[in-house]
C-alpha cells in the first residue's frame, strides 16, 4: 500500500506544469466535480481575522440556505466550544462577512435572520456602479434608427425596369408613406422616457449595502492628544540624579528595557514626579516593568505611557486625617438699655419685656 501511494503521489507531481519550487508548499490540485464550494483569497488569506473565524466561515458558507448557524447549533455540529465559537462569529460580524438582524414575520413573531456574505466588498461597488447603467440602454436606442434601414418595401425600385422616369417619381411619393407608418417607431423612444424612473432603483441597493459596512472606525479617525509627562515641583539636582539612576537600573533587572541616553533625559523629570510623592524606588521598577508586551519594541514609548497613567496620588498629611469638628454658633449677652437685665441678642437693646411695655405705651 505505501508503494502504491508513493507512485500515485509521484506521477501526480509529475504531472504539475512548471519547475517545482525547492521549499514551500506545492499544489496538487484536482478539479471538483461535486460537493465542493468556492472560497475566495480575501477570506483565505484575511490578515485581520483568526484562523478559526476562517474556517468557520468557510463551513458556514458550504451549508446549504437555511441551516441553523448559531452558537449552539454549531457546538452541537463541530467540537469547538461556544465561547470559540461566539468569538469566531464576532470577528466574521465586525468586518461584515455575518450580519444578524431581528426582524418580525407577518404572524407577529420576531426572530434572528443570520446573512452570510461570501464577499461583502462587492455590495459596496454597485453604489457607484448604479448611475451607470441607465447609460448601457440608451446605446441600443439608436438601433431604431437603423429600422427605417430596412425599408424593405424599396425593393419594388427594381419594378421601374422600364425607363419611364415617372415610376421613380411615384417610388419616391410611396417613399414618405412607409415612413408615416414607421411613425409609430418612436413609440420604442417613449420607453426612453420611462427609463429615467428606473434611477431610483439604487435606493435599494444602499439601504441594503449598509447592512455588511464594517464597524471598524477609519484610520484618518481623529486621536485624542496625548496626556504630558508628569513633571515635578521641583526639579533638584538629587531628585534628578535618583531618577535617572532608576531609569538607567532598569536594563539590570529586566533588559528588554535598554534606554538611550535621550529616551531617560525625556523620562527623568516624570520619574522625579513619583519619587517626590515618595513612591518608593522598588515599587516604581515594578510598575514600569511589570508583565510588558512580547515582543517589546519601544520600551520608551510604554514608559511613558505606564509613568504618566499610573502616576500615585501625593501621601496625605496628618492635617487630611484630622476630623473637623461642628461649630455651633452661640448668641451673646446684651444688657437692656431700659431694666438693665442681662438677655441674649445678636444685636444691643431692650429686652422684650422692654419692647413690650414700650409698645403699649407708644400705643
Amino acid at each position: 500500500m505505501d508503494t502504491q501511494q508513493n507512485t500515485a503521489l509521484t506521477r501526480a507531481l509529475a504531472e504539475v506544469p512548471g519547475p517545482l519550487p525547492a521549499r514551500g508548499v506545492i499544489h496538487i490540485v484536482i478539479p471538483h466535480t461535486d460537493r465542493f464550494t468556492v472560497v475566495g483569497n480575501h477570506l483565505a488569506q484575511h490578515p485581520g481575522i483568526s484562523t478559526t473565524a476562517v474556517g468557520f466561515a468557510v463551513r458556514i458558507q458550504s451549508l446549504p440556505q437555511g441551516t441553523e448557524v448559531g452558537v449552539k447549533a454549531l457546538a452541537a455540529r463541530y467540537p469547538e466550544g461556544e465561547k470559540l465559537i461566539a468569538a469566531a462569529l464576532r470577528e466574521l460580524e465586525a468586518i461584515g462577512y455575518l450580519q444578524r438582524a431581528r426582524t418580525r414575520l407577518p404572524d407577529g413573531r420576531i426572530v434572528t435572520r443570520t446573512v452570510f456574505c461570501n464577499q461583502p466588498a462587492a455590495l459596496l461597488r454597485p453604489r457607484k456602479a448604479a448611475p451607470h447603467r441607465p447609460a448601457t440602454p440608451q446605446a441600443p436606442a439608436p438601433a431604431p434608427t437603423p429600422q427605417p434601414g430596412p425599408v424593405l418595401p424599396l425593393p419594388p425600385q427594381p419594378a421601374p425596369e422600364p425607363d419611364p422616369t415617372l415610376q421613380p417619381v411615384q417610388v419616391l411619393a410611396v417613399a414618405p408613406r412607409p415612413v408615416q407608418v414607421q411613425a409609430p417607431a418612436p413609440e420604442p423612444e417613449a420607453p426612453l422616457a420611462t427609463a429615467p424612473p428606473c434611477a431610483p432603483a439604487p435606493p435599494p441597493l444602499q439601504s441594503a449595502a449598509p447592512l455588511f459596512v464594517p464597524l471598524i472606525p477609519p484610520p484618518t479617525a481623529p486621536k485624542p492628544p496625548s496626556r504630558p509627562l508628569p513633571q515635578p515641583c521641583e526639579l533638584t539636582p538629587e531628585l534628578h540624579r535618583a531618577a535617572t539612576a532608576l531609569l538607567a537600573d532598569l536594563r539590570r533587572h529586566t533588559p528588554e528595557f535598554t534606554l538611550s541616553e535621550d529616551d531617560i533625559q525625556q523620562l527623568a523629570p516624570a520619574v522625579a514626579a513619583w519619587l517626590e510623592r515618595e513612591a518608593h524606588p522598588d515599587a516604581i521598577r515594578r510598575t514600569l516593568t511589570n508583565d510588558p508586551p512580547q515582543p517589546l519594541r519601544h520600551p520608551a514609548k510604554l514608559l511613558r505611557h505606564r509613568l504618566t497613567a499610573l502616576l500615585p496620588p501625593p501621601l496625605p498629611g496628618a492635617h487630611d486625617f484630622a476630623v473637623p469638628s461642628p461649630r455651633v454658633s452661640v448668641t451673646p449677652f446684651q444688657t437692656c438699655d431700659g431694666c438693665e437685665r442681662v438677655f441674649r441678642s445678636p444685636t444691643p437693646g431692650r429686652c422684650r419685656d422692654c419692647r413690650t411695655d414700650h409698645a403699649q405705651a407708644a400705643a
